[in-house]
């Protein structure tokens, strides 16, 4: 009998090794990680994120997982309940270019840092559960399409828990039929809606799509080990994810190329505390400013034109929540021709009460790009200013800072680092973070990682 989709990712999974990993691969893990524990630090400091680690406290501890920036530990999958929320905290971690609805480290790392402290793994493990875990994920994204968000979904709190589940699956040492299991648990795990972009209260849900989502992968991994049973065509059955969930399922790439091609490389590191879909618009935006010198009281219209998404998801004008207006792309652009968008602290709730920015969100004009639609140019978009002196600017940015093919070098990724955790650690534990991700692959215990990330470190 021809094996299932779900049944050949799950034998992918359980039979990756760390030597099958190519150097480069290795290298943008090493980098996901090291992005996903600074902001995840930063995210701590939210009053969201406050709330759900108050609530994991209340849960009891007892366990051996670390709760970042805390002084105590919990159970696996509260740990990755709390350290994924601050992840996504506040529109800084990284995800998939091009989109697919992927958070590779919120979903595929931190639960797996959760359940690697708790079995005292090594570092090589750690690193090789996160590969596994973002390339079954991925390609569940992928062959998902675009229409999970078109319906309705917040589509990395669907993918989410298969990306958990198949991570901390291979850190609890699971085998081909218990990780089919734990695929066909985390299914019926995924789940959220979108409206949080519509309402006026309440869009602090999105701040906990993704903890929801690595919580529920660590425990459908935790059911698998105990013999709980899921379906085995979760993936590509008649009722399965994707026909549930998509429109046009494409079921050929959940195993195209698998093993020959690694997702891994398409994670994309974010730059500015806001919806990724926003990234292309302000650094368009910035070039020209820089080019041309004008100041935001020069400024008479911008037009932002690229993918369908642009207008039908991110078009809010009246932000009335903080989530909300870092998924505005009106706003994003606003506040980015106002101050410094590579500062987090930028992004405050002050400045949607900023008569400035609320009169130059009114400026900005979406629109679809035909161009950019046909060449699939995901997230690119072309920014055109035109000034009150009656000149015309325009910039396209098809590959924003970040992305694969643009990425961030060592250094700006280190001083994103040090920007996001320069009021919670000191520069000697930073620089030993440093060095302890660089090395991880040669860390015989993920302990020796967590303890520079507690308060108490």
């Amino acid at each position: 009998m021809r094996a299932k989709a779900t049944q050949i990712l799950a034998r992918y999974a359980v039979g990756l090794s760390y030597r099958q990993i190519p150097s480069e691969v290795i290298s943008q893990a090493k980098a996901c990680v090291l992005d996903t524990l600074a902001v995840a630090l930063y995210g701590s400091t939210k009053p969201w994120s406050r709330s759900v680690v108050d609530f994991v406290r209340s849960l009891g501890r007892g366990g051996r997982s670390t709760v970042l920036a805390q002084s105590w530990q919990t159970q696996a999958p509260q740990a990755a309940l709390a350290n994924g929320t601050m992840a996504h905290a506040f529109e800084l971690d990284n995800v998939r270019q091009p989109g697919a609805g992927i958070h590779p480290g919120a979903t595929a790392f931190l639960p797996a840092l959760a359940v690697a402290e708790a079995k005292k793994a090594d570092g090589r493990a750690l690193l090789t559960a996160l590969v596994a875990g973002c390339e079954v994920m991925s390609r569940i994204g992928v062959a998902a399409g675009n229409s999970l968000e078109k319906r309705g979904f917040h589509a990395p709190a669907l993918t989410g828990t298969f990306g958990s589940a198949v991570a901390a699956a291979r850190l609890l040492g699971l085998n081909e039929g218990q990780m089919v299991n734990a695929l066909g648990i985390a299914g019926s795990y995924s789940g959220g809606l979108l409206e949080f972009s519509r309402c006026q209260e309440g869009a602090m849900i999105k701040r906990l799509h993704l903890g929801k989502a690595a919580e529920g992968g660590v425990t459908a991994a935790l059911l698998a080990q105990r013999g709980f049973a899921g379906p085995e065509s979760v993936l590509e059955g008649k009722f399965g994810f994707l026909r549930a969930f998509s429109d046009a399922p494409g079921l050929n790439a959940l195993t195209s190329r698998l093993g020959q091609y690694f997702e891994t490389m398409n994670i994309c590191i974010k730059s500015f505390a806001c919806h990724i879909n926003a990234h292309a618009p302000i650094q368009a935006l910035q070039k020209l400013k820089e080019e041309h010198r004008f100041a935001p009281a020069d400024v008479e219209q911008i037009v932002v034109a690229g993918i369908e998404k642009l207008v039908t998801h991110h078009a809010i004008y009246q932000p009335r929540d903080l989530m909300v207006a870092q998924y505005s792309i009106p706003f994003c652009v606003a506040l980015s021709l106002c101050d410094d968008p590579r500062d987090p602290e930028a992004f405050d709730e002050r400045k949607m009460r900023d008569r400035r920015i609320i009169l130059l969100s009114r400026l900005v004009r979406l629109q679809v790009d035909p161009e950019i639609e046909k060449k699939g140019w995901d997230r690119a978009a072309r920014v055109t200013v035109r000034l009150k002196n009656g000149s015309r600017h325009s910039a396209l940015v098809v590959h924003f800072k970040g992305t694969p093919k643009n990425p961030l070098s060592p250094a700006e990724l280190e001083d994103k680092v040090r920007r996001l955790t320069g009021g919670m650690i000191s520069a000697r534990r930073r620089e030993r973070l440093f060095e302890a991700v660089d090395r991880l692959e040669k860390i015989e215990s993920v302990p020796t990682l967590t303890s520079l990330l507690r308060s108490d470190a």
